[in-house]
């Protein structure tokens, strides 16, 4: 158990770290130190290098050092480079002070912040640290600004109040017999007193009771001490009395009760706390009593107890009456001073936050004072400090919402409530406990400073201001980032960054450490923001390595039911040039990572910005028991070891580690070939090896080596090792070394010893094998590195550790030169298209032939135009697409001497551009030459003509209606509503986009019969509705008779109706109008007629149909074109007269005209057939004489 001034020694340790080649760079994994202390004492929270004339130092926060008493926290220091490797606590706690307070040191948590400045000095800070008034403890937070020599200078707590000592208290209480039980006011009476300390010169307490009349219970001064008082209130009576004389009781207290006979002190503050339960009898008092209160200088709380309003079940307006008239007695602002509780016991609830009140923090203009509404402020919380200012974050002030405290020229600028947002648009600000200030930073830009803080809950997804000075210190808000996911603490971590040193800001890294991944576990992000004037632009985010969760079925998990994920962004830090490449960097720790050892990463800047993908990945070393969450903290801008480069120390629960940075050093190679082109008929490049002749090609490998920091005591010598290797994509090489042993072989690996600034060249040969073939160029493949990766420096990321070249293989004849002849025919496989979807496809049919010496690295370019794509090539061969432009190898490696090849390059249409041609033009290219006079034929054009037809969905609701006129209905003689017309027929038109094609802008028609040939009314238009996009110009045919508010008086001529379909002719009038529809999704068009029953009524007809015609056109006929089955929709109105009782009297005289005829018609067939025709007796006995 450590004591506060005892000193606690940690050895400095060999530094152990798990290696990972595949992600380390010149950050030293294997050699540095390590300083190890309590893992409960959070020590490695924090962490700054620092030097001073004694030297150099690493700088380690314990916030909770001190376990388990005390537990006030404290810094450490921690010699680099000395013999004596022990680290000493500072005891900042003990001699970090504010004059005059009742201090509360206990869990201040020094140094949970840890911060150098610009004069060789550093901050730290103990967001916890607290005082006493009375028996409130506020917690306020504090910071000791020491020197370079560990000496504290001063103490900095801006949120810092001072205590109102001395204060004479008179409760003034109801004692009317509607309080019940009387004990519940004893009880909230001892509570009360509990928390004031009585003393003469401290404060004071007296008590007034009242009901039909007033007792002075307690004088102030009776007594000296809170035991005595709190004795004498468990035996004080109840007043009593049947009516309520609440401004009696305030009168007499004001007159009386702070009378210095009774123990009240001249000029000591007058509080008067009333406690009453309903209106009172003397209302009309209030006014002059309230005034008198106000002239006196006592501040009143008004206390409204509600028990006896709900036991008799008042109104609500009984008990609001009630609340507006304690509401006038209190002080203003009510918020503060006015409490209402449900009965006597509730008032018990109470009893902390009147008190918190009551004992309000004065607001003066000390050296550590402030406003009231920051007394729980934790100011320190996070801190940045600048030449010329110190930006302390005070996360606890005004209800949690936090604040930013700037400290310049030794005054304190603490922004009001409501500067950081705005009151009209953020109403419910108040009640989200943003906690702004929870990391700070600055911003340089050549338009000033900007200062920037984190919200990381406001709206629970966090938020970032930035904002500026004005000329009145006033809070001026220029820019707000917003977080994207709930809970992701997004603006808990700030980091500004100068990429390129030119002291400006460059960059902005926001961290957002709890935002969660696709399993629900805490990866955690950081979103970069580029500057561009005084705004900051979203560039990129930057993410971990993906954690896998721990399960209960894990075995290698020993913290199964912690959080998981990475809490990637819990700690970010600008670091100084890394890799020597001039610009600065920086280095991202995400503590949960690999079950909580954690991790950190290093990003490299990039001119004005950072390389997107990590170049080193710094994994925690150990079992994670002893130091847990590596990567809490980060810093990195000094040289430690003396090297000139710039060293990284990392802290963690428990431990710090200091990682040495290695030297960078370039290494370019380069090679080159003796002859540049292998040609087996070439007889001067012929060698003999191992009694075999064929073409020898020399191939000569230089390096050029330098070291990028100007250290003369580093070694600059470095050992390269190349590997050299012939046709490595091939599972046999065309090619082999000679090798000195007769051992020939496709791959050889060399090293040799280079110099700093030394350039070095190698020749090594080969022998081409005696038959090759032509298909690829022999490729010669080089590796270099350096022999020995762990020690001295280490090779430049950015530059090329391997080399493919490529030697053309040739054979053109003795003279040297392949002239070639190609011929191209391409064809498309339709002369013109409508286009319709996506899926409209065409081929293009290439013939390509070459008719002399052999073509080398033939290819067929088809450049095309936007509003087609690529689909493939058959049969398929080796293609490359560039947007619009499609590359395909010929006969590779060459086509030869009279030979021809055909394929199709297969497109589709795009309709998402719209063009009037499809252009294609096809080229025939190759490294062969070909004289001038055979080029015309190496290249077409294509041109198709296109139209694309406009896929809609043309809809119509309903499709016909049926409108029935009664027998002897009669109509209005008077029409004043168009309800009065006759039935409401509603038409719904609906134009949707089908397809990928571009939908064009669209003419709707509709067209009805509006008049018959007598000018009667048939249908009438009353309503036009369409989506807001859509434009009609039908407002001449909407209501045109203007009834409502005209008056129509219905007149129609009577005519015959008798034509079974009504359609517009010369003599039926129609109307129209015209809907323009946009190139949107989706559009309606609502229309609303009415049948001018009138005309039906008196009209001659049985049965008719109207029909209403919409037609769709396009106006842009040019490209577009319509489905003649989209142009139309029709809808049919049925109207129809019936009849009551009976069959009319030209029914019955047709059907016995018809049966009539029917009957005679009968009787002549009859006729014919002989019916009527009765053979006599005669002719019968004729018959039997002629058998």
């Amino acid at each position: 158990m450590l004591g506060i001034t005892q000193r606690f020694t940690l050895t400095a340790v060999a530094f152990v770290v798990l290696v990972v080649r595949t992600w380390s760079f010149n950050v030293d994994q294997k050699n540095g130190l390590s300083f190890s202390g309590p893992l409960e004492d959070m020590f490695g929270y924090t962490v700054q290098q620092f030097e001073n004339s004694e030297g150099k130092w690493v700088l380690i926060g314990s916030p909770l050092s001190g376990q388990p008493a005390k537990r006030t926290g404290d810094v450490y220091k921690c010699p680099v480079g000395r013999g004596d490797n022990t680290c000493v606590k500072l005891e900042l706690p003990r001699n970090t002070t504010v004059p005059n307070l009742h201090e509360v040191k206990e869990n201040m948590t020094m140094g949970t912040t840890l911060v150098t400045n610009p004069s060789g000095g550093f901050l730290a800070c103990g967001p916890q640290y607290g005082y006493m008034c009375g028996q409130q403890q506020y917690i306020s937070g504090v910071c000791a600004n020491v020197s370079s020599s560990f000496q504290i200078l001063n103490s900095v707590a801006p949120g810092v109040q001072e205590c109102a000592k001395e204060l004479d208290i008179v409760m003034v209480l109801d004692g009317s017999n509607s309080i019940y039980p009387w004990e519940s006011i004893i009880k909230f009476l001892d509570g009360f007193i509990k928390n004031i300390v009585i003393g003469p010169k401290l404060s004071q307490v007296g008590i007034v009771s009242y009901g039909e009349t007033v007792t002075h219970n307690v004088n102030l001064s009776q007594f000296t001490n809170t035991p005595d008082l709190l004795a004498f209130v468990k035996d004080l009576p109840q007043q009593t009395g049947f009516k309520t004389m609440t401004f009696l009781g305030i009168d007499t207290a004001r007159k009386e009760a702070f009378m210095p006979e009774r123990g009240a002190r001249p000029g000591v503050k007058k509080v008067m706390v009333i406690v009453t339960d309903g209106e009172s009898h003397d209302f009309h008092n209030l006014q002059t009593v309230i005034k008198d209160c106000d002239d006196d200088g006592i501040e009143r709380f008004g206390i409204a107890v509600l028990g006896d309003y709900n036991r008799q079940n008042k109104s609500a307006e009984q008990m609001q009456k009630f609340i507006n008239e304690i509401e006038s007695i209190s002080s203003q602002p009510l918020k503060d001073h006015f409490f209402n509780v449900s009965d006597e016991w509730a008032l018990l609830t109470i009893v902390d936050a009147l008190g918190s009140k009551i004992f309000a923090l004065e607001a003066t203009k000390g050296n550590f004072t402030t406003s009231f509404e920051m007394e729980m402020s934790q100011t320190g919380f996070s801190a940045h400090t600048s030449k010329d200012s110190v930006l302390l974050g005070a996360v606890g002030a005004y209800d949690w919402n936090g604040n930013v405290v700037m400290i310049n020229a030794g005054e304190s600028i603490n922004p009001g409530k409501n500067q950081f947002y705005d009151s009209k648009t953020e109403a419910g600000y108040e009640r989200l406990a943003g906690y702004l200030g929870y990391d700070v930073q600055i911003a340089s830009t050549p338009g000033g400073v900007l200062y920037v803080a984190g919200a990381p809950r406001y709206n629970h997804t966090g938020r970032v201001v930035i904002y500026r000075l004005s000329e009145t210190n006033d809070i001026v808000v220029t820019q707000i980032l917003k977080g994207e996911q709930i809970g992701s603490y997004f603006g808990s971590v700030l980091q500004t960054v100068d990429v390129d040193g030119d002291s400006y800001t460059d960059l902005l890294l926001v961290g957002a450490p709890m935002y969660m991944g696709s399993e629900r576990d805490e990866q955690g992000q950081v979103y970069v923001y580029k500057a561009e004037g005084d705004n900051f632009k979203h560039e990129f985010t930057l993410k971990p390595v993906n954690q896998s969760c721990c399960t209960a079925q894990s075995d290698s998990c020993t913290h199964k039911n912690e959080p998981c994920g990475a809490r990637f962004g819990t700690a970010i830090a600008a670091v100084s040039d890394l890799n020597l490449d001039g610009y600065n960097d920086v280095a991202v720790g995400a503590p949960f990572e690999n079950d909580h050892r954690g991790a950190v990463y290093i990003y490299h800047g990039d001119k004005t910005s950072l390389k997107e993908k990590f170049v080193q990945r710094i994994p925690a070393g150990g079992d994670g028991e002893k130091v847990k969450f590596f990567g809490q903290s980060i810093h990195g801008v000094m040289d430690l070891n003396g090297d000139g480069i710039t060293d990284v120390t990392i802290g963690g629960l428990g431990g710090a580690s200091l990682f040495w940075s290695r030297d960078v050093a370039e290494l370019r190679a380069n090679m080159t070939f003796d002859p540049v082109k292998i040609n087996l008929q070439k007889s001067q490049y012929h060698c003999e090896h191992g009694g075999r002749k064929s073409v020898c090609v020399k191939a000569e490998v230089c390096f050029v080596y330098s070291v990028k920091s100007d250290n003369k005591h580093l070694s600059s010598a470095a050992e390269i090792r190349y590997i050299l290797t012939l046709d490595a994509l091939r599972a046999k090489a065309r090619a082999a070394f000679i090798a000195v042993d007769d051992k020939n072989d496709r791959r050889i690996t060399r090293s040799f010893a280079i110099n700093d600034r030394e350039r070095k060249c190698i020749q090594e040969t080969f022998m081409m094998s005696a038959r090759l073939d032509f298909r690829d160029p022999l490729m010669v493949s080089l590796e270099f590195g350096l022999a020995d990766e762990d020690e001295g420096p280490v090779l430049d990321e950015s530059l090329p550790r391997s080399i493919n070249k490529t030697i053309p293989l040739v054979d053109c004849g003795s003279d040297q030169r392949c002239i070639a002849d190609l011929s191209l025919k391409a064809e498309p496989s339709v002369k013109s298209m409508v286009i319709r979807a996506n899926i409209d496809k065409f081929d293009v049919n290439v013939n390509i032939g070459n008719s002399k010496d052999n073509a080398y690295n033939t290819k067929i370019v088809l450049s095309f135009t936007s509003n087609i794509n690529y689909v493939k090539v058959e049969p398929e061969r080796e293609c490359t697409l560039n947007h619009t432009k499609v590359e395909c190898a010929v006969g590779y490696p060459f086509l030869g001497s009279n030979v021809e090849e055909m394929f199709k390059v297969k497109f589709e249409v795009n309709p998402a551009h719209v063009q009037e041609l499809i252009q294609i033009n096809v080229t025939a290219t190759s490294d062969s030459e070909e004289l001038p006079s055979t080029l015309s034929d190496n290249s077409v054009q294509i041109f198709i003509p296109v139209k694309y037809e406009a896929g809609f969905i043309f809809s119509v609701r309903p499709v016909d209606e049926h409108i029935v006129v009664k027998e002897g209905e009669q109509y209005s003689r008077v029409f004043n509503d168009t309800k009065m017309i006759g039935e409401e027929v509603n038409i719904s038109y609906t134009v949707e986009r089908a397809g990928d094609v571009v939908a064009p802008p669209l003419d709707l028609t509709v067209t009805y019969p509006h008049l018959s040939p007598r000018q009667n009314n048939l249908l009438y238009l009353t309503h036009v509705a369409t989506s807001p996009e859509v434009k009609c110009d039908a407002a001449r045919w909407i209501n045109p008779e203007k009834i409502n508010p005209n008056i129509v008086k219905p007149d129609p001529k009577k005519e015959s109706l008798s034509v079974f379909l009504l359609t517009c002719s010369e003599e039926l009038y129609c109307a129209s109008f015209t809907c323009s529809i946009p190139e949107v999704k989706i559009s309606q068009v609502n229309v609303t007629f009415r049948v001018w029953k009138p005309t039906f009524i008196k009209g001659e007809f049985s049965s008719l149909h109207m029909l209403v015609n919409g037609t769709l056109e396009i106006k842009d006929t040019k490209l577009f074109q319509l489905n003649t089955n989209d142009k139309t929709r029709t809808v049919k109105i049925q109207v129809s007269k019936e009849t009551l009782g009976g069959i009319p009297i030209w029914v019955i005289i047709i059907s016995i005209l018809i049966g009539l005829l029917i009957l005679a018609l009968v009787i002549f067939a009859l006729w014919k057939m002989g019916f009527f025709k009765r053979k006599s007796r005669d002719d019968y006995t004729k018959d039997e004489v002629m058998d």
